[in-house]
């Protein structure tokens, strides 16, 4: 239970790259990215219609040469997910993959909610029966039924029954900022965060509140990687302190870059840990509250014992500052 919770804590930096891109499997074989991080391979929005035929062959390519070279020396390999646009092209793409199916982790369901929900569902399932190690899902909350406030709680309470059908496979859930962006017409510059577009900070309240007591939850993707003085890095930085403030877990990025800025966020303090193994190792017959390891806080067993599980884990993964 504990490893299958690691698992989940654990995609953290989501690098995104079109499947259309020949040089992802030199990059993962020859270990170019920071670590650790996760890939997903996209071949929805960042592939045009009449392109797709061709990313598909790229994906096929690209999965057997990290494959192949897998088989003759150790690197880093990150999670692989793929991301699809149906779960048609899921199934048939599994069966084209299915000899690679070792060195990936799961799919990624773009606009999952109610009207798809079951076709992409039906599909895992049935992959899962072909495949002798799990294959994961992470549905992606960015389609614009969820926006409508009058249906919003429907909605979203429908999706959740539709995740927890197949809950056993479901690795992360993730949010569409820049779907939801788009819908608002509205885009964050880098010294402005996601949660200062009132109406996405009220929609991703609204998300974690229905999902995040049970699913790892992961935080919309940073659009900047670069600036004259690391405004960027500030910006980007500001606001994942903001996801982790309000309960998600890592981040997709869309260049290398990113990636550490992620992972140094997901770090815990020296005083954080301390205090979290004081919680889970406590021994002080009778009391159940006590003063905190800087001697700051308050420490209380039964309302901080979630907290410290959840910060324990994120330390063992990603280290201690």
């Amino acid at each position: 239970m504990i490893e299958n919770i690691r698992e989940k804590y654990s995609i953290g930096a989501l690098l995104y790259s079109p499947a259309l891109n020949t040089g992802i499997a030199q990059a993962v074989t020859e270990e170019k990215y920071s670590r650790p991080y996760s890939l997903a391979i996209c071949l929805e929005d960042t592939i045009s219609d009449d392109s797709v035929e061709a990313a598909e062959e790229q994906l096929c390519i690209t999965l057997r040469l990290i494959f192949e070279e897998y088989t003759k020396k150790l690197f880093y390999l990150p999670k692989i997910f793929i991301r699809v646009r149906s779960s048609e092209q899921m199934i048939r793409l599994y069966d084209r993959l299915h000899e690679y199916s070792g060195i990936i982790t799961g799919f990624i369901f773009p606009k999952y909610t109610l009207s798809n929900a079951d076709g992409y569902n039906d599909a895992v399932r049935k992959i899962n029966e072909l495949s002798d190690r799990i294959i994961y899902m992470m549905p992606i909350l960015e389609s614009s039924d969820i926006i409508d406030y009058s249906a919003r709680h429907e909605v979203l309470t429908g999706i959740k029954e539709k995740i927890d059908s197949v809950r056993n496979y479901v690795l992360n859930i993730r949010v569409g900022g820049n779907d939801f962006s788009n819908q608002f017409s509205t885009r964050r510059h880098y010294d402005e965060t996601i949660y200062d577009i009132l109406p996405i900070a009220q929609l991703f309240g609204d998300i974690l509140t229905v999902f995040s007591r049970e699913y790892v939850v992961s935080g919309a993707v940073w659009e900047y990687f670069s600036s004259e003085n690391d405004e960027w890095k500030t910006g980007m930085l500001r606001e994942l302190k903001l996801d982790k403030l309000n309960g998600f877990v890592g981040k997709t990025v869309i260049h290398p870059k990113q990636i550490d800025v992620v992972n140094e966020s997901l770090m815990v303090s020296r005083k954080d840990y301390e205090d979290a193994r004081d919680i889970l190792n406590w021994d002080k017959s009778g009391l159940q509250v006590g003063k905190s390891f800087g001697g700051e806080r308050m420490n209380e067993i039964k309302t901080n014992i979630n907290w410290a599980y959840k910060t324990i884990i994120l330390s063992e993964i990603y280290g201690i500052k």
